[in-house]
């Protein structure tokens, strides 16, 4: 990060947070006292082995789960100071979604599933049909919108599912194995997607990954061990 971006207020912060999963001999302690900033306009990736804390910290990012202790801060906003509500509008107006399975309803269109978060808003029919329409149209879908899932291949799903990410002009994209169901050459379409989108479009990126390929995209390297930040590094590298 650069000395600019170190002296604005970051747009996600972990302060000694951790994050405890049953109680006494059966504790499990996912985090133990994590630091961590993300400054707007980042594209970072989470690396770790199985259990190291990189799904439970992306988690906590995404407002699906809360910190046991510590805080988190999103804008400079403690995020546990937000009721229930509270956080769900979070997730809504500022956060975009990315799974590795797609997530996307099989019977209905590609127009359809883009639409789904602008409905949650309150967004009227027409308006919806336009914003979702342009976002497929960003990730290379225009002319597809009809199409359901089964006529969509793995890597044309993904995109609808970025698309779906993106329509609501999310501050924060939460890309968890983004490219885990697709093959090598897909994966690279959906990566060059994903970094296009951070660099033209200033979307913060926050990936978790384990495959080193991908993770050559972001340019920033965060790697978690036994709930701890074992690395933190600018990539030059990136790809």
């Amino acid at each position: 990060m650069s000395d600019g971006s170190r002296s604005q207020v970051p747009l996600i912060a972990f302060r000694a947070v951790t994050k405890v999963y049953g109680s006494d001999e059966a504790a499990v302690h996912a985090l133990a006292g994590v630091d961590l900033d993300i400054a707007a306009g980042e594209f970072v990736a989470i690396m770790g082995p199985s259990g190291s804390g990189k799904s439970t910290a992306m988690n906590i990012i995404g407002c699906l789960d809360t910190p046991t202790g510590g805080e988190y801060l999103f804008k400079g906003v403690s995020v546990g100071a937000l009721d229930r509500t509270e956080r769900t509008l979070l997730r809504r107006h500022f956060l975009g979604f990315v799974f590795q399975g797609f997530n996307l309803l099989p019977r209905t269109s590609a127009v359809e599933n883009v639409e789904l978060p602008l409905v949650y808003r309150g967004i009227g029919p027409a308006e919806r049909r336009r914003l979702a329409v342009r976002a497929l149209a960003r990730v290379g879908l225009g002319g597809r919108e009809h199409h359901t899932s089964s006529q969509l291949s793995g890597g044309q799903q993904q995109r609808v599912a970025i698309a779906r990410a993106i329509v609501t002009e999310p501050a924060v994209l939460v890309a968890d194995e983004p490219t885990g169901n697709l093959d090598t050459r897909t994966s690279r379409e959906i990566m060059d997607l994903i970094t296009g989108l951070n660099r033209d479009h200033g979307i913060t990126v926050v990936m978790v990954t384990h495959e080193t390929e991908i993770a050559a995209c972001a340019r920033r390297l965060v790697r978690f061990r036994d709930g701890r930040l074992e690395q933190d590094e600018p990539r030059r590298d990136a790809a």
